[in-house]
Order: C-alpha cells, then sequence, then structure tokens
C-alpha cells in the first residue's frame, strides 16, 4: 500500500506548495477565477492537440493557450472593465471550445473527465519529478523576478507563471483539482485572519490532500474528484463555522 501511495502523497504534497503561493495572490486581487479560466484554455489546448494532431504539438499547444489567457487577463486587469466578469467569461470560452473540438472525438467524453480531475493514485514517479524541475525554476522566478517588476509587467510575469504552473498541473491532476488546491487552502487562511496565512495554507491543503487519497484508495473512488469534494466541503465549512454573522 505504501508504495502505491507514495507517489501522489509526494505530488499533492508538491502541487499544494506551488499553488498556495499563487491562491493567496489570486485572493487578494479578487479575481478567484483567474485560475479556473487559465487551466481552461490549458485544457483547451491539450483538447485540440487531441481532436486535430493525435496528441502531436500536446505541450506546446496546452501552454500556449494558458500563456494566451494569461496575456488577455494581465491587460484586462489594467482597464476599467468588470474584471471578474471578463474572466468568466474566458472561462465558459475556454469550457465550451473544448466540447466544441471533442464532440467528434470517440475518446472524446473520457478525455473530457481526466482533463477535469485525473486520478493522480497511478501518477508516474518520473511525471512528478518533471513536474518538480519545472516548478522549481517557477519558484526561483517568484523569489527573484517578480519582486523588481512593477505595473503591468508584473501582473504580466505574475499571470504568465500562474499559466505556466497550471499547464504542468492540468495534464498531472486536472482543472478542478488546480482549482480547489489554489483557492481551497488560502481562502480557509486568509478568513481565518491567521498570521502566516502560506504555512496554514500549505498545512491545510496537505491535509485534505493527503486524506482524500486514502480515502480514495481504501473505497476505490477516483482521487482527482474525492480531493475536489473534501477539500470544497472542509474549506466552506470551516469557513462558514468560524465566520461572524453581518450585523443588520
Amino acid at each position: 500500500m505504501i508504495d502505491i501511495l507514495l507517489t501522489p502523497i509526494a505530488l499533492i504534497i508538491i502541487l499544494v506548495m506551488m499553488h498556495a503561493w499563487f491562491g493567496i495572490g489570486i485572493l487578494q486581487r479578487g479575481i478567484i477565477f483567474t485560475d479556473l479560466a487559465i487551466a481552461q484554455f490549458a485544457a483547451l489546448g491539450s483538447a485540440i492537440s487531441l481532436g486535430y494532431f493525435h496528441q502531436e504539438y500536446f505541450y506546446l499547444l496546452t501552454l500556449s493557450f494558458a500563456f494566451l489567457s494569461a496575456l488577455l487577463i494581465a491587460i484586462a486587469s489594467q482597464r476599467n472593465i468588470k474584471l471578474e466578469a471578463f474572466i468568466g467569461l474566458l472561462y465558459v470560452l475556454g469550457a465550451s471550445g473544448i466540447m466544441m473540438v471533442l464532440s467528434h472525438s470517440a475518446e472524446g467524453m473520457e478525455h473530457f473527465k481526466s482533463l477535469l480531475a485525473s486520478d493522480i493514485l497511478f501518477t508516474a514517479p518520473e511525471d512528478v519529478f518533471s513536474s518538480a524541475v519545472i516548478y522549481a525554476f517557477i519558484a526561483l522566478a517568484i523569489w527573484k523576478v517578480l519582486p523588481r517588476l512593477r505595473g503591468f509587467f508584473k501582473e504580466l510575469v505574475f499571470f504568465s507563471l500562474l499559466a505556466l504552473t497550471v499547464t504542468s498541473s492540468v495534464q498531472l491532476a486536472g482543472v478542478l483539482v488546480v482549482f480547489v488546491l489554489l483557492i481551497a487552502p488560502p481562502f480557509v487562511a486568509l478568513s481565518l485572519e491567521l498570521k502566516r496565512p502560506l504555512l496554514y495554507s500549505f498545512y491545510f491543503g496537505w491535509f485534505f490532500g493527503i486524506m482524500a487519497i486514502v480515502i480514495s484508495y481504501y473505497y476505490d473512488l477516483p482521487t482527482g474528484y474525492t480531493i475536489v469534494f473534501l477539500g470544497a466541503f472542509l474549506s466552506s465549512a470551516i469557513v462558514l463555522i468560524r465566520s461572524k454573522k453581518i450585523q443588520a
């Protein structure tokens, strides 16, 4: 059992650490569905690879579409528009595009399900290692490059790094898993006004992620959807219980 669970647990530890930082930045900007829109565009790129190119140019198309959405969001963030509405339109654009592209594919719906939430229980160790290398370079850029930038270029680099992160994550875990790992841990940490929100985001993400992996193993449940369900359920319950009622 330990041998089977070791790789997905290592993956969830890495994914939580990488995504929680971006999640805090997204929540502080007040544009909650940014990651979901970027992930959906990345998934659209991979669907085009499957539907029209027999999975050739897979990573190139996935990354290109993720960068395209990041560029559009960075430009929109500097304009006087309803940003959340614009991001919502990008999300439905990507989602509808996926369904149109895969509508004539015999494997379309199965691929669509895996794009939403993959069964990370069977992730190959080499995939975890290659993603960890990519995330390490992203973390280095966050530490060294991002603090030196200002204005539009800072937003562009932030969303581009998020797009690069999401591109790797969607292939490993799926759109919905990426969203819940980005939003649920920092949502709880910031809502509870904890002094070290990033650290507590790690703890909470690791807790429900590892618990979901173990539960999915013992009860033969789809791992990705179990992570999404448990993360969304626990974070919603914690915030509702601990939040104060609005005074009339």
